[in-house]
């Protein structure tokens, strides 16, 4: 059960700063929530709480904020963190998924001997938009066999339209809180 004493700590730790990075926008900073020690420690804990019996064998965290959420429950629930990289960033043989940006096209990598058809993977990213990262991430994970049901977020803004996305991808989500707006 999720703790609602937790949930709002988190939320209420994420700073909006309106304006930024463009006019318009309502960033919400999830990095405040990091400088939270009690919000950070409580994040991982829900997301443990929510994981710890689904039989996961890896989670795979997204560049960059991902991997500030990612590897600290993989280390709690004793499994594997692998993470997806912007390109040329990771050392070994690597796949890549180029996906779209609300201005233009990036590309995400993966090593090709991080997952096998034996991984149940759970993704985790620290806010959901779009939903055009994790979608890219997902496809990097089943084009090397692995298993990918579930996706998890400190934040999601439900009115940009990624739960949908990402839904159509036969992705079940969490996400710790919501926001309105961009």
């Amino acid at each position: 059960m999720i703790n609602k004493h937790s949930l709002a700590l988190i939320k209420n730790s994420i700073k909006t700063i309106p304006d930024y990075p463009k006019p318009g926008i309502m960033f919400r900073d999830v990095t405040s929530l990091l400088e939270n020690a009690e919000a950070y420690k409580a994040t991982i804990a829900l997301l443990v709480a929510h994981y710890q019996s689904k039989g996961f064998t890896k989670i795979v965290g997204t560049e960059a904020r991902g991997f500030l959420f990612g590897a600290p429950l993989a280390l709690e629930l004793g499994i594997g963190f692998v993470p997806v990289r912007k390109p040329g960033k990771l050392p070994r043989e690597v796949i890549g998924e180029t996906y779209e940006l609300e201005y233009g096209m990036d590309t995400l990598e993966i090593h090709t001997d991080a997952i096998n058809a034996d991984d149940k993977v759970l993704v985790i990213d620290d806010l959901l938009a779009t939903g055009g990262t994790i979608e890219a991430t997902v496809k990097l994970i089943r084009r090397l066999g692995g298993q990918v049901e579930h996706a998890a977020f400190v934040i999601s803004l439900p009115e940009i339209g990624g739960e949908k996305r990402l839904e159509s991808l036969g992705l079940e989500l969490l996400s710790l809180c919501e926001f309105e707006g961009e």
